[in-house]
This record gives structure tokens, sequence and C-alpha cells, in this order.
């Protein structure tokens, strides 16, 4: 694969993580004065038993089915194959979730158990079109898909929480996203259904179960923390969490462009015996990704406080500690997030998963003892060392397969100019009053221009990339005389 490529498909990535999350901030932001953390705990409950339940629909499926069909033979077979057995551990949820009624009173309470099933039966569909699509190489328009999915629901959303349907106007539009973006990804899928053999299913089984265990993981760091909140606590609680954690994944922008950009290249290399190119991109991914991660984290540890009361509400202000503590998450799942995924596309997902397993089990374990002392701040912290765990294990496990190694010098040039940008705006903090979201948007605004400015002018590595990346897309820049 070309450089040029990448770069044009990290810039798509890229450009419609932040557009989607810029929108998701600004329609969380509504629901939270409109509807307020109560009832925004209720559908976080709602995301955390459909993602929970999700897991058994897919049973590992997605990455088995991207990682067969990137490698280019047989990949009718393959998407057949992984779409029936989806069908069939439907079936399995939707008997599971009946039988489970019973328990889950707090969903069925607040008239979301009918949205939850239908959800179910939806992303099937959804995630076989998406993984379709990514599998074949058109990371653009899996991204795109996925781009229209969350802009479609949060706008249904919206209007649902206007016209007072609260949790259940959520739930939703939740659906609607997921309905437009399979029916418009379908219309790019060129793979159709075709007979399989038992060889197809024990070559996707011998994948999928790993990855399946490595997902189980995944999904408690995403979710364990949310049903044990509200277990412990109350949904308000569940609803400033989960507010707060998502405030926070501004600084995963680049790191989830790099993760979903880079799978099925370095499967394809890795079927193709071109390691090399796979070491210099884990190299060049942990360095963008720490371009975003780090300045979002001292630029949040200066103004957090501020930006919880002026964007969400003072009710969310009592998050504040959490907030600084999952930022610190955020810079230690940009190492956690791309070495699991390159074990998964190096074929090494038993490695993934023993990486995730322990460090899922111990984030459960921790939650259980930290939350009901510390509350939600327990739970962040109890992420926070699960997360240094897993990062290390999974780095052990990396190792063994290439030749890990990162660019010190351009990730030394990053913390500076974090740093010194940390200064300016903490500078500002002292002498100018905060008192509106205008007036947070003047630090925020000239601590992004503060820092590009100066790690510019401290890494000509990064800035020769900059300019490349500009001109590739129509922008021309001086040249030196």
């Amino acid at each position: 694969m070309q450089i040029e490529q990448l770069r044009r498909q990290s810039l798509v990535t890229l450009s419609t993580t932040i557009l989607l999350t810029l929108i998701g901030f600004v329609s969380t932001m509504y629901f939270a004065h409109a509807i307020g953390e109560s009832v925004l705990g209720a559908y976080f409950l709602f995301l955390a038993y459909f993602s929970t339940l999700n897991l058994i629909t897919d049973g590992g499926l997605a990455g088995a089915a991207v990682k067969r069909i990137s490698e280019g033979k047989e990949k009718d077979e393959y998407f057949t194959s992984v779409f029936v057995l989806r069908i069939f551990l439907l079936g399995i949820s939707i008997l599971f979730l009946f039988f489970a009624r019973p328990f889950i009173e707090n969903i069925d309470s607040s008239g979301m158990y009918s949205w939850l099933i239908i959800a179910l039966i939806i992303v099937v569909f959804n995630n076989s079109v998406s993984d379709g699509n990514y599998g074949s190489g058109k990371v653009g328009i899996s991204q795109t898909c996925g781009f229209i999915n969350s802009t479609g629901c949060m706008i249904f959303q919206v209007i649902a929480v206007y016209l007072g349907f609260g949790a259940m106007g959520l739930a939703g539009g939740f659906v609607f996203g997921m309905i437009a973006s399979t029916l418009i990804g379908f219309r790019y899928l060129n793979l159709r259904l075709k007979k399989f053999n038992a060889g197809h299913l024990k070559s996707i089984f011998s994948y999928s179960f790993w990855t399946f265990l490595a997902s189980g993981g995944s999904l408690v760091f995403n979710y364990a923390d949310v049903i044990l909140i509200g277990y412990f606590l109350k949904n308000a609680d569940v609803g400033i969490y989960r507010v707060v954690f998502q405030f926070t994944t501004a600084a995963t922008f680049t790191t989830i462009a790099m993760r979903t950009v880079l799978f099925p290249k370095v499967s394809n290399w890795h079927s193709n015996g071109k390691l090399d190119m796979a070491e210099d991109a884990f190299a060049k991914g942990i360095t963008y990704s720490l371009l975003l991660a780090v300045p979002v984290f001292v630029g949040g540890l200066l103004l957090g406080d501020k930006m919880l009361y002026l964007f969400y509400g003072e009710g969310f202000v009592r998050g504040t500690q959490t907030f600084y503590v999952l930022l610190a998450v955020q810079i230690v799942n940009v190492f956690m997030f791309l070495q699991t995924m390159y074990l998964s596309a190096l074929n090494r997902p038993k490695d993934s998963f023993n990486a995730t397993a322990i460090a899922a089990t111990t984030n459960v374990i921790l939650d259980i003892l930290l939350i009901p002392v510390l509350g939600i701040l327990g739970a962040s912290v109890a992420t926070l060392i699960a997360m240094l765990l897993n990062a290390l294990l999974a780095h052990l496990a990396l190792k063994r397969t290439i030749h890990v190694r990162f660019n010190s010098q351009e990730i030394k040039n990053i913390v500076l100019a974090a740093l010194a940008m940390g200064l300016v705006v903490g500078f500002y903090r002292m002498v100018m009053p905060i008192s509106s979201i205008l007036l947070i948007l003047i630090p925020i605004i000239l601590g992004a221009i503060s820092y590009i400015f100066l790690l510019l002018k401290l890494d000509t590595s990064i800035r020769s990339e900059v300019i490349q990346l500009g001109r590739q897309i129509g922008i021309s820049w001086p040249q030196k005389t």
C-alpha cells in the first residue's frame, strides 16, 4: 500500500471522527440541560445492556470477518458464513433476553425493553454490511456510514427529546441511525451471499474465538463500570460518569483514525510478509495518536472544571476529579488500543485476549472495591490501573512478534509543545475571568494555536508530514527561497 493512500484514508477517518465527536458533544450538552443526568443515566444503561447482548450476537465475528475478507481469498464465502452465524446467535441472544427480563427491571421500567430487542435485530445487518465494506478495504465508505449512523441517531434524538420522549426517544434515535447507515452501506457492498463449507466456519471460529473473548474484555472497560455504578449508586451518577467519559474522548480522535485505517493494512502486510511496513506504521501510529491526546490532557487539567460547568451544567461539576483521571486513561489508551489492534491484525488474537482478560478482571474487582468507597472517582481509578496493566501486557506480547519502536524525539517534541501550551492557557486563566461558553472558547482556541505553532516549529518531521498532507488536499504552502 502506498503511503499516500494511508494519508488520504487517515485524513478522511480523522475528519469524520472529529466532526462526529463535535456533533456528539453538542447534542450531549443539549440533553444534559434538557433532560438532566438521571434520564441520561437510564439511556446509558440501555447502551450498556445492548453492548453486552451485542457481544453474544457478534461473538467476535466482526474481527474475524474483517481479517478473513481483508486477506483477499474467498471473500464472499467468509462474508456469508459470518452472516449466517450472526443470525443464529441473534436467536440465542433474544431467547436469553426473554428469560432475563425479570432481572433487568431498570430497563423494563423505563420502557426501553422493546427497543433493546429491535436494536439487536438491526445491528446484525448493520455489522454485516459495515464489516464487509471495511474488510474489503473501503475504509472511507465504512467511516462515512459510521458518520451517517451517528449523525442520523443524534438528529433523531434531538427532535425526540425536544418533543418530550425522553429516554425512549434516545433509544429510538439509536436504532434509526443504524437503519440509515445499513441502507447506504449496502449500496456500496460488493460482497454477495455464496455457498460456504465447514472449512470457512473452522477458519472463522479459529480466529473469532479469541477475538470474542478479547471483545468481552473491551466490553468490560467500556460498560462494566456503568453497570456497577448503576448497581451501587444512582442513575444520575451513571449519567455524570458517562458524560465525563465521553468528554475525554476528544483525546482519541487520532487514535481511532489510526486504528481504523491500519487494521486492514497491517493484516494485508502480515499476510504478504511485509512486517517492516507494519513496524514503521506502528511507530507513526503512536506518534500521531499522541499528537492530540497529550495537549487535550494538559488543557483538560487546566480548564476541566469550567468546561463541565459551562457545557453541561452545575450537576456535572462533581465529576471533575473523575474527568482528570479519565484524561490520563486516554493517554494510556493510545498504547493499549494500538498494541491490541496490532496483535489481532498480526493473527495473534490469543495474545490480545490474554492481555485484555487479565486487565478486565482486574478492572471489575477494583470497581467492586472502589465504587462503594469513592463513587464514580473509584470507577475511573479502576479503569486507569487496569488500562495500564493491559498496555503493558500487550506490549510484552507484541515485542515477541515484531520489532516495537517509538519515535522518541517526536514524542518529546509533542510533550514540550503541550507543556508550553499549558503555560499560555494557565496564564490566561489566572488573569482573565471565565464566566460563559464564549469566554471558555478563547483559551481553548488560543491553546490550540500555540500548540500547533510550537510543535511545527520544533519538529521538522511532523511539519513535513503536515505539508505533504496539505498538498494532497489542495493547500498551497509557501516555499523557502
